[in-house]
């Protein structure tokens, strides 16, 4: 019996083998990194601070008839090939309007030629959709497809990018088929920036005005953006927030405190904080104001870079080009290497007695 019963199992090992489920139906192993017909890719998007990425395997249509007869109308499709085709969102999203939480979605599609479902599933790990189940939906949507230029290749693609949405397209043989993915951008990060504080970020001056620029910025919390800009006042006080809380402060109709604040940020500020913002007075239509700071910002720092840039501003808003002329060339001898190509631009523009504040 001892030299039997080895030879009696045999066979059942042969049967084992060859139900393994380490091929797929074209041959191919699972077990070894070797070459796929259909290859993998992976491709992601940003939204806001939101990640969109899809994970999936890209069939070639090789002349075949894809809808209709490969992916049959009417029934599950798996929207790519081999293992499941995957969507992931990192916050919550609304597709085509219908909300859907954060996390990773098995992704099927079901192909019609007026209309198509596309299916989110929570079961992300199954292979294709053979077991697909429609009991595990977290989201139905129905789309319209399109007509397309031919793509041999399965391809998804993000289109029609904007601050708050995208539009994701499955594109194969000449079919495509979009959904509208929107991020409630602004809600996601006050969120984060919640969440974000908690951390080493509360111990910065700078996190906390970052976090106040935003909401400033966006309009969305101002009395949260002004507790943030005391908190970073309290770590440590800069021109930058102590600017950005007149400014807060000016948005909320308090115009005494914003004066006060404004100057006090002033009175901190180098020559380089004074330049830019003398600029930002120009770009807001008050020449005259910006001006008189061009010229308080020589008094007090008289041999900076940006001093004599802005003197040049001055003296070329008057229509005295021979002085701006030696200005600027005073300010090309201070500037560091990467602003010397655009000074040397305006010197240019002087030396043809052009105005360089227009």
């Amino acid at each position: 019996m001892r030299m039997i019963r080895p030879l009696a199992l045999f066979p059942c090992v042969l049967f084992l083998a060859a139900l393994s489920p380490a091929q797929t139906a074209t041959g191919e192993t699972l077990m070894l990194n070797l070459p796929r017909a259909s290859q993998h890719a992976l491709v992601s998007q940003r939204i806001g601070i939101t990640d969109i990425t899809i994970n999936y395997h890209r069939p070639l249509a090789n002349g075949r008839q894809i809808w209709g007869k490969v992916a049959p109308y009417g029934q599950v499709w798996r929207a790519g090939a081999n293992e499941n085709t995957t969507i992931t969102f990192t916050d919550p999203v609304t597709i085509e309007g219908q909300a859907l939480e954060k996390g990773t979605y098995g992704l099927h599609m079901i192909p019609d030629e007026k209309e198509w479902t596309v299916i989110f599933s929570r079961n992300a790990g199954a292979w294709g959709s053979f077991t697909y189940k429609q009991e595990e939906d977290a989201l139905r949507v129905k789309v319209k497809p399109q007509n397309a230029e031919l793509h041999d290749a399965l391809t998804y693609d993000f289109d029609d990018v904007k601050a708050d949405s995208t539009v994701v397209t499955m594109r194969w043989d000449k079919v495509a088929v979009p959904f509208k993915v929107a991020v409630n951008v602004n809600e996601v990060v006050v969120a984060s920036l919640h969440q974000q504080m908690h951390g080493l970020n509360q111990y910065y001056w700078d996190t906390w005005d970052d976090a106040a620029g935003y909401l400033l910025a966006n309009k969305i919390d101002l009395d949260e953006a002004l507790r943030d800009e005391d908190q970073s006042i309290q770590v440590e006080e800069r021109y930058d927030n102590l600017m950005n809380k007149s400014k807060i402060l000016a948005a909320l109709g308090r115009n005494d405190e914003a004066s006060k604040f404004r100057a006090r940020s002033l009175d901190l500020a180098n020559p380089l904080q004074l330049y830019v913002y003398a600029r930002g007075l120009q770009r807001d239509k008050k020449q005259e104001e910006a001006l008189t700071f061009y010229r308080s910002t020589a008094k007090k720092f008289p041999d900076y870079w940006t001093t004599h840039l802005g003197l040049a501003r001055v003296y070329s808003a008057q229509g005295d080009f021979d002085n701006a002329v030696k200005e600027i060339n005073l300010s090309l001898t201070g500037a560091p290497e990467s602003n010397k190509n655009a000074l040397q631009g305006l010197a240019k523009r002087l030396q043809a007695k052009e105005d360089i504040n227009n």
